[in-house]
């Protein structure tokens, strides 16, 4: 059975909702799935998982979340290799740019997306929750 962690940082809830959609997919598609806020992760814990989807929500200028949620990212970039990854998360403004910056950072640390990213506008709709458990389905 394979096991999934959902890492992720929300400022108003929308990449939460996202991150236990994400969960919901992977544990119907027959894997153990462990939701985590940013705060709650660290770099010894990544050995324990099969897989990872990591959520941030859009901030500023179309960036991550630099204090808290970057700074753990690349904590955790070099125990990812080998692993499934993906990426998700919500935006209210712009057009994406921050998803596929973050993509092409993983590009340059040697990290393969396992997915096609997920990005909702806002909270996600339907259509944004069933891509959410598509994710963690293909995770799993």
């Amino acid at each position: 059975m394979s096991k999934v962690a959902v890492v992720y940082w929300s400022g108003t809830g929308n990449t939460e909702a996202m991150a236990n959609a994400v969960a919901d997919g992977a544990r119907k598609a027959g894997a153990t799935a462990e939701v985590f806020s940013v705060s709650d992760f660290s770099a010894d814990k990544v050995s324990g998982y099969d897989a990872l989807a990591w959520g941030c929500s859009a901030q500023g200028d179309e960036v991550l979340e630099e204090y808290e949620f970057e700074p753990k990212f690349d904590e955790c970039a070099s125990a990812m290799s080998g692993k499934k990854v993906a990426l998700f998360g919500s935006y209210g403004w712009g057009d994406g740019a921050w998803m596929r910056s973050w993509e092409g950072k993983c590009a340059d640390k040697g990290i393969s997306l396992a997915a096609e990213s997920v990005i909702c506008n806002e909270a996600p709709d339907d259509d944004g929750v069933a891509k959410c458990n598509a994710l963690g389905a293909a995770l799993a």
